[in-house]
């Protein structure tokens, strides 16, 4: 029998792999197999090239990328230990999510079922609000408010607070980080150098820590995130032992690419599922089009009328000022030192 015998083309590795030809070319091109190719180019796989394909498809059927993939394989049951319980957590927490979501449908169609007078409005059911009238947290709101009362009905995994400059919206985040039992306010002081070097004394003393947040870092290079001191100290904040974290400008000293992939992770890869409250003013932070049902918009009006909670969506009270506060990273970056000034009361 010829060695020719051996060696299948990729259409026929394909279907015995049951895989398509196309997911072939990609583990090409991520350089995690390599073809034999025939006198004439075409592309041929030996037993060697169908084990190593063979290890990738059964890697990808647990959901892991072809990154994770490529580390697995060449770090063999040093890594492969590590990353199943990595993605065994993000499973995990996208079964929670689902599990909500049924719950969530449930009770709507239940109350829906109960007749129009209890049945939910729309911004109720594009916001995910209860009917119940009880807050998760209330407060009197700080100046320059003249003291309203101030409830959030519910707290979602991620909040975004936004408003042009000079509307209150980092006096409301303290606020909610001192009303919200457990919470910590993540400031911009932790870009400082002395908040710097305790991040990185944190990442040396605890082994462990280190571990998770090397991770992260990696997935989120994979999504094209930069790997830099501002994002590892974001991503050691959100470590801390807090119930929910309220964050101050969590865009600033972040690329485009790092804001659009920390996002990504934030919104689908996080397996902590604590809350989250984020000052922003990015288009890459707050995309609008790709909010979620466990996500939520806390507007602060110019005028100092009452923060409100604004449904995404075209036509929404106050979704227009949402949008035109958002701006690019690059114009973000050009007005990153203004600062709104209160002047000295006479």
């Amino acid at each position: 029998m010829s060695d020719s015998t051996c060696f299948l083309t990729a259409t026929e590795a394909a279907r015995r792999l049951g895989v398509s030809v196309k997911a072939l070319r990609l583990y090409e091109q991520h350089g995690l197999i390599t073809p034999v190719r025939t006198s004439a180019g075409w592309r041929t796989y030996g037993p060697v090239q169908m084990k190593r394909a063979g290890e990738i498809a059964a890697l990808r059927s647990l959901g892991l990328t072809l990154a994770q993939i490529r580390r697995v394989l060449d770090g063999g049951a040093r890594e492969l230990g590590p990353t199943l319980a990595a993605q065994q957590g993000l499973l995990e927490a996208r079964a929670q999510d689902f599990q909500d979501t049924v719950a969530k449908v449930r009770r709507l169609r239940r109350d829906l079922a109960n007749g129009a007078d209890n049945a939910p409005g729309l911004q109720q059911l594009v916001q995910g609000q209860p009917s119940s009238d009880n807050p998760e947290v209330a407060f009197d709101l700080p100046w320059p408010w003249g003291g309203e009362a101030f409830k959030l009905h519910t707290i979602h995994p991620l909040t975004y607070i936004i408003g042009p400059l000079g509307s209150g919206k980092t006096r409301l985040a303290k606020a909610i980080a001192t009303a919200l039992p457990g919470a910590v306010f993540v400031g911009i002081d932790r870009l400082e150098e002395e908040a710097s070097m305790a991040a990185r004394r944190r990442l040396e003393m605890e082994p462990q820590l280190k571990s998770r947040i090397d991770t992260i870092l990696v997935r989120l290079v994979d999504d094209g995130a930069v790997a830099s001191p501002p994002l590892t100290a974001l991503l050691v904040a959100l470590e801390a032992d807090a119930k929910a974290f309220v964050v101050d400008m969590v865009e600033q000293d972040l690329d485009a690419a790092s804001q659009t992939a920390l996002l990504k992770y934030l919104r689908h890869r996080r397996t902590d599922r604590r809350p989250i409250f984020m000052l922003t003013r990015s288009n890459a932070v707050l995309d609008l089009a790709a909010l979620g049902p466990g996500e939520a918009i806390i507007l602060c009006p110019a005028n100092h009328s009452p923060p409100t909670e604004v449904a995404p969506y075209p036509g929404a009270p106050g979704y227009e000022t949402v949008a035109n506060c958002l701006a690019s990273p690059e114009v973000r970056a050009r007005t990153q030192g203004v600062i709104a000034w209160r002047p000295e009361v006479a």
